[in-house]
């Protein structure tokens, strides 16, 4: 079974207890279909865990199929720069149909970023860096698609509906 090849570090973006005993990590598109319908799926596992689950999101823009997934991607860098990617992360899956570059720039004002900051930053080579590296990082864990699942170091490879992930990170506490 593939193993998570870049442990979770403070490039990273966590949400949740920093010490839970899970620990799940999506690779995921923003653009992508699939991720957007897993997004409900991951806050509800979230609020259902609580402090035994620690989620971290790393980018994976399949740039091939989806033409606004790296700018989505860059968008939630940048946002970070902010302190507000998990602000953009929630709002670009909630408004995945419209993820061009305008309507990115109208998510930032929307999450009361500093808007001419936030696209000063959107052209910062070192945030399309942030999102090459994640998108290594996965290559290297044996992702070739979205959304990919780690857990515990360990790749998912079951279904994500809901109560089958849910069943399986509860399984793991016991």
């Amino acid at each position: 079974m593939p193993k998570l090849r870049t442990a979770v570090n403070s490039k990273d973006h966590v949400q949740g207890n920093a010490n839970a005993p899970i620990e799940l990590l999506e690779y995921g598109d923003y653009q992508c279909p699939h991720c957007g319908h897993a997004y409900p799926i991951i806050k509800s596992i979230q609020k259902k865990m609580g402090a035994k689950l620690k989620f971290v999101f790393r980018n994976f823009p399949l740039a091939e199929v989806h033409p606004n997934a790296v700018h989505a991607a860059v968008s939630s860098e940048a946002a970070a720069l902010q302190n507000k990617f998990w602000e953009m992360h929630d709002h670009l899956f909630e408004y995945q149909s419209r993820l061009d570059d305008k309507s990115l720039v109208k998510y930032a004002g929307q999450l009361k970023l500093n808007v001419e900051q936030f696209e000063t930053d959107f052209e910062n080579p070192e945030l399309i860096q942030k999102v090459d590296a994640d998108f290594e990082s996965g290559v290297r864990s044996g992702v070739n698609g979205t959304p990919s699942f780690f857990i515990n170091g360990e790749k998912y490879d079951d279904s994500w509906d809901e109560e089958t992930l849910l069943t399986y990170l509860e399984s793991l506490l016991t």
